[in-house]
C-alpha cells in the first residue's frame, strides 16, 4: 500500500505483514482507502498519525503488538470511546464517535508508547515501510517543525495511486 502526506506531495510504500498481523492486515486492506487530518504525536516521539472511524465489523484485538516501534513501522491502534479524554476528542473532531482507529507511521528511533493518563498503549505493527522512508521521514519532521494544519495522511492500495 502507499501512505501519503498529500499537501507535502510525499509518499512511501509499505508491505503488509500478513503472517504477523493477519486480522489487522485484512481489516485495513478491506477498508482502504483510509485517511484524514494528519497529526504529529506529542509524546511518542517520531510518529505521524490520522484518526478514522472504526471500520472493522469486529475489533481485531492485539496481534504483533509493540510499545517501542522502530522507523518504518506502520501501526494500528483501536481506542474505545472512553479511552480518550474529552478535550483530545473535541480537538480532533471525533467527540461524537463511540471509538476511533489511529493509523500511525513511525519515522525515527527511540519511540515509546506511554500515555500519562492510561500507561502503556500497545499498537499492532501490521506493515513496514519498504520504499521511500527517507523522504517520508523528512516530511514527517516538517509536520513537527512547521505544523500539520491542512495536511492529510492517506493510506491507499498501491494500484489506487
Amino acid at each position: 500500500m502507499t501512505i501519503s502526506l498529500e499537501r507535502r506531495g510525499v509518499s512511501c510504500v509499505a508491505e503488509l505483514l500478513e503472517k504477523d498481523a493477519p486480522r489487522t492486515c485484512e481489516a485495513v486492506w478491506r477498508a482502504l482507502p483510509l485517511g484524514g487530518d494528519a497529526y504529529h504525536a506529542k509524546y511518542a516521539r517520531n510518529e505521524v498519525y490520522t484518526m478514522v472511524e472504526t471500520f472493522a465489523e469486529q475489533e481485531v484485538g492485539q496481534e504483533n503488538p509493540t510499545v517501542t516501534p522502530i522507523p518504518g513501522d506502520v501501526v494500528y491502534f483501536a481506542f474505545p470511546g472512553g479511552m480518550l479524554d474529552r478535550a483530545f476528542k473535541e480537538e480532533k473532531g471525533i467527540a461524537a464517535l463511540p471509538g476511533v482507529i489511529d493509523l500511525a507511521i513511525f519515522y525515527g528511533r527511540n519511540n515509546l508508547l506511554l500515555n500519562g493518563d492510561v500507561g502503556w498503549v500497545p499498537g499492532n505493527v501490521y506493515a513496514t515501510i519498504v520504499e521511500g522512508l527517507g523522504p517520508m521521514a523528512e516530511a514527517c519532521n516538517d509536520v513537527w517543525r512547521s505544523g500539520a494544519v491542512g495536511e492529510r495522511l492517506v493510506y491507499r492500495r498501491l494500484d489506487e495511486t
